[in-house]
């Protein structure tokens, strides 16, 4: 195929499946075992740390408005009752390390799991059926909305979180990071609707403490590829002008298809909640394991 149809193909890959609960990570690797590259290729590994940069670069952009208050009223907060860690921006930093501290520590064992397509399997079916679970049991609440009497949900907007439920979301996502195939922001929203949050409010928040975790993450590994202190280093200067034009097409393509994808989920979300993306990951982890198991027979 060609380098420029796949790196569209890619590109369009990553950017619908980042920030939706379905996993990009197992759709990535998947799409790599389907279209035949070989992630001992140094360049293609690279090749997927960049297209997750330009899909992380959507938050920044879509969410401008919502930064900008948030450092206009930092550390007080807008009502003026908040402290530098409990003001979004602060519980966001402490989600941020309560996830970044075990998954640096974990790093090898993280890379051994992102091979291995029955743990990517498993991890798309069980939090399928997780997710599908948690947005049941605040269906009624959602539906009722704020000030129902004998709501389940007591946190209806992200200004209004506690620092116990950031730490709580931050430590759902290392399951993500740890086991591919979980999902980030599958585990930050059902972390935080388990912590009784509304939909609304917990997708917010997954998508802010997305932009520090992923981007670390992504910079980290690329930084280690590209100094070839990683698995299957690629020096910049290796990289010819065909190269540069693959990664190029990639990164723009994941950028757009992820801010569209970001602004339907987030009306979407608010109106019909996350049932559809569980069913979609049960029956695609359910393929995946027959896979896996035809591949190890």
């Amino acid at each position: 195929m060609n380098d420029y149809l796949l790196s569209l193909i890619l590109g369009i890959v990553e950017g619908l499946t980042e920030f939706l609960p379905v996993s990009s990570t197992a759709h990535l690797r998947l799409s790599e075992m389907l279209l035949h590259i070989s992630l001992s290729d140094g360049y293609w590994k690279m090749y997927s740390i960049v297209i997750q940069l330009g899909a992380i670069l959507c938050l920044p952009v879509y969410f401008w408005s919502r930064i900008t208050k948030f450092l206009s009223t930092f550390p007080s907060g807008e009502n003026g009752n908040r402290t530098a860690l409990t003001h979004p921006l602060g519980l966001t930093a402490v989600a941020f390390v309560v996830t970044a501290i075990p998954s640096f520590l974990l790093t090898k064992v993280i890379g051994k799991h992102l091979e291995n397509i029955a743990i990517i399997g498993w991890s798309l079916l069980i939090g399928g059926i997780v997710m599908w679970l948690v947005d049941a049991l605040n269906a009624k609440s959602e539906a009722a909305g704020p000030g129902a009497s004998g709501s389940r949900i007591h946190t209806w907007k992200m200004e209004d979180m506690s620092l116990t439920q950031a730490i709580w979301i931050g430590f759902c996502q290392i399951f993500s990071a740890v086991f591919p195939g979980t999902s980030r922001s599958m585990s930050t929203i059902a972390g935080g609707q388990v912590a009784r949050m509304s939909r609304a409010a917990a997708l917010e928040f997954s998508f802010f403490v997305s932009i520090p975790t992923m981007a670390a993450a992504t910079l980290y590994t690329l930084y280690k590829s590209v100094r070839g202190k990683g698995e299957n280093p690629i020096g910049v200067s290796q990289i010819d002008a065909h190269g540069w034009i693959v990664l190029a097409i990639g990164f723009a393509v994941s950028f757009i298809v992820a801010y569209g994808s970001v602004a339907w989920f987030m009306a979407y979300v608010r109106k019909r909640g996350f049932a559809p993306f569980a069913v979609y990951r049960i029956i695609v982890g359910a393929l995946v394991l027959v896979f896996a198991s035809r591949l190890a027979g």
